[in-house]
C-alpha cells in the first residue's frame, strides 16, 4: 500500500526536487503558498485533517536570513509556530513528521564538524525561531526526522550562491566574496534524494535529529572560485577576471552568521549505508544540469 505524503513548501529548492523524487514513495499531496499560508494555523489545521496524511514533509521556512532581523514575527510564524502545528497534528493522525532545519542553530565557535547532540546557540533571529521550531516538534510530535542542513542551493529557485554567482560573474569583472566562513556546499537534489531513501525506513526507533550535507568543506571564496572554473568549462558566459577575498567584517549583514558550520554526517549515513558524495563532485552535475536546462 502506497503512503499518503504530504508535502509542504513544494515551490523552495528542496521542495521541487522532492517534487520529481517522491512519486516512486507514495501518493503526494504537493502544497505551496498561495494554496496554503503557514501564516494561518487554522488553515494548516484544517488542510492536514481533511488530507490525513500518513508523512508530512515541511521543507518550507522564512529563509530570508538578514530580512529576518527586522521581520521576527514573521520568522516566528512560519519556523516556529507551523512547525508546532504541524507536529501537533501529525501526533494526532498517528503520520510521521520530516522536517528541514539548519545549520544556523549553532553559534559557528567549533572548529570541528559539529554532531547532533552538540548544543545550540543561535546568533540570528532566523536561526533561534529554527530552534524554536525543533524544539516543538521534539516535545510535541513522538515520529518525527529533523533533518539539518547547510548552504543549500539548487538548480530550481531564483536565488541561491550558486545563482547569484553566475549572474554577476556575467557582469563583472572583479567580485569580492567572504573568506572566513567555512561549511559545505549542498546540492537541493541531494537533500531531497535522503529523504526520500529514508521514507521506507521510518519507524519510531529512527526518530530524532539528523544531519545531512554534502562532504568536503569550503569558504564561501572556495565555492566561487569552484563555481567559476567548473562554469567556465562548461560554456557559461563569464566576464569575471578576479575575485577578491574579504573578511565577514568587511561585508556587514543584518543578521550575524556562524563562521564554522561544518555538520558531522555520520549518524544518517550509517542508516543510509552510504556517505555523503563531495560538494565539488555535485556542483559540476547541478551546473552541468543548468546548462541543459537552458
Amino acid at each position: 500500500m502506497s503512503k499518503l505524503i504530504l508535502l509542504i513548501g513544494s515551490n523552495g529548492q528542496v521542495g521541487q526536487e522532492l517534487q520529481q523524487i517522491l512519486p516512486d514513495y507514495g501518493n503526494i499531496i504537493s502544497l505551496a503558498r498561495p494554496t496554503v499560508d503557514l501564516t494561518q494555523p487554522d488553515t494548516l489545521r484544517s488542510v492536514i485533517r481533511s488530507k490525513q496524511p500518513q508523512i508530512i514533509i515541511n521543507t518550507a521556512a522564512y529563509t530570508a536570513v538578514d530580512k529576518a532581523e527586522s521581520e521576527a514575527e514573521l520568522a516566528t510564524a512560519i519556523n516556529a509556530t507551523a512547525p508546532l502545528i504541524l507536529a501537533q497534528e501529525s501526533q494526532k493522525l498517528g503520520a510521521f513528521l520530516i522536517h528541514i532545519s539548519t545549520d544556523y542553530v549553532f553559534d559557528g565557535n567549533g572548529c570541528s564538524p559539529y554532531p547532533e547532540t552538540y548544543t545550540t546557540n543561535p546568533l540570528s533571529v532566523y536561526g533561534k525561531t529554527k530552534v524554536a521550531g525543533e524544539e516543538a516538534i521534539r516535545e510535541t510530535c513522538t515520529h518525527h526526522l529533523i533533518l539539518r542542513t547547510a548552504w543549500v542551493y539548487g538548480t530550481f529557485g531564483k536565488s541561491n550562491f550558486v545563482k547569484t554567482m553566475l549572474r554577476l560573474g556575467a557582469e563583472h569583472q572583479e567580485l569580492r566574496v567572504v573568506a572566513d566562513q567555512i561549511g559545505s556546499p549542498t546540492w537541493a537534489q541531494d537533500i531531497a534524494t535522503v529523504v526520500a531513501q529514508i521514507i521506507p525506513q521510518l519507524t519510531a526507533e529512527i526518530s530524532g535529529t539528523y544531519h545531512y550535507t554534502n562532504s568536503g568543506v569550503a569558504s564561501w571564496y572556495d565555492f566561487a572560485i569552484a563555481i567559476f572554473e567548473e562554469a567556465q568549462q562548461l560554456g557559461f558566459p563569464l566576464k569575471v577576471e578576479r575575485i577578491v577575498p574579504i573578511t565577514t567584517a568587511e561585508y556587514p549583514t543584518p543578521a550575524r552568521r556562524p563562521a564554522y558550520s561544518v555538520l558531522a554526517c555520520g549518524k544518517i549515513s550509517a542508516i543510509l549505508g552510504t556517505y555523503p558524495p563531495h560538494w565539488r563532485q555535485r556542483l559540476r552535475q547541478m551546473l552541468t544540469d543548468l546548462k541543459i536546462g537552458h
